[in-house]
């Protein structure tokens, strides 16, 4: 069996606070003795990510993905629990692991602000050691699949975030790493360089098999590019498998929305049970259970003993599926 790229056993980060009480006699007194309360933003995680892979990190604010990330490329040292990223222990091996991943983090770059992006660029080919003929072949691929060329010799500060989250994408993946991690990298950007930034992924992880690890709060992002998620909540690992099998946990149900060309007779608007309910003129639905039957058997039925002009499928959207984690846990 190959072994994993990513493996994170019982990962646990406790962080310490202290709690200043209002007043002068209270600030005078913490001098002496401060209350302290502990924190467990990450506690008791274990998973592993396979060669190739795109898994979703999710999870609400809070929840303890930015901290796991943070462990998973070397900035925290957890309090216990072990982590292998490419062979390497990030905190430990931190030199030479990083020159083996890729980061993006939404909100902060690691581009030069004030010189241009080519000149960044060649700063991070110096740092990474690569060939110029190496060097050539990864802009001109950046630059087919991003758009990159055409503010190569802008400052960064003068580029719109969309123009820079692409560039920082491009010098994430400058040297080739086979892992990477993405922290909210569609944050902020418009429809038209989300899309840009998810088909780059997508690209990449097919071209060359880069793996990578996304939190996101846009779940879009997750069902285009991800087949398997891991859930967070305060820390603690909910759910790991795949998005299919997480929306049927959370909500099971599948819509069969059809129309009809004449009205069906009373005694027909039932199914297994269920109710077929009239939602329109002449339009009808029947909402089933994916545990119970299957929703092909229930279409072959339904165009069998009715006259259909139309049907389609709908599946819950990701988007009420993790509302409804958040709200009510995994049971």
């Amino acid at each position: 069996m190959t072994e994993p790229i990513v493996r994170v056993e019982r990962l646990t980060k406790v962080f310490r606070s202290y709690r200043r009480e209002e007043g002068l006699r209270a600030a005078l007194k913490s001098l002496v003795r401060r209350k302290s309360s502990e924190v467990a933003a990450v506690a008791d995680v274990t998973f592993t990510i396979g060669r190739g892979e795109m898994v979703g990190y999710i999870g609400a604010n809070g929840a303890g993905k930015s901290t796991t990330i943070k462990m998973l490329t070397g900035i925290l040292t957890p309090t216990s629990g072990d982590v292998v990223g490419n062979g390497f222990v990030p905190w430990r091996d931190r030199t030479r692991y990083v020159a083996t991943i890729g980061v993006v983090f939404g909100q902060r770059t690691q581009l030069w602000w004030d010189i241009a992006v080519v000149e960044s660029f060649r700063l991070l080919k110096e740092i990474y050691g690569l060939s110029e003929a190496e060097y050539r072949e990864r802009m001109a691929l950046f630059d087919k699949v991003l758009g990159l060329g055409a503010y190569l010799h802008q400052p960064v500060r003068k580029l719109s975030l969309g123009e820079r989250m692409r560039c920082d994408l491009a010098a994430s993946l400058l040297h080739r790493p086979p892992l990477l991690f993405l922290d909210e990298p569609t944050i902020g950007l418009d429809i038209v360089a989300k899309a840009n930034v998810r088909e780059f992924l997508e690209e990449i992880n097919r071209q060359e098999g880069t793996t990578v690890l996304l939190t996101t709060h846009d779940l879009a992002d997750i069902e285009t590019l991800c087949r398997r998620v891991i859930v967070i909540d305060h820390g603690k690992l909910l759910f790991d498998g795949a998005l299919d099998e997480l929306r049927d946990r959370i909500l099971p149900i599948t819509s069969i929305v059809f129309d009809v060309k004449r009205a069906p007779d009373a005694r027909d608007l039932e199914w297994n049970g269920r109710p077929i309910r009239e939602v329109g003129l002449h339009r009808y639905r029947l909402d089933l259970d994916r545990r119970e039957a299957a929703p092909a058997t229930a279409v072959k039925e339904i165009v069998n003993r009715f006259d259909v002009s139309d049907l389609k499928i709908e599946e819950p959207e990701i988007e009420a599926v993790v509302k409804r984690i958040y709200q009510e846990g995994i049971s």
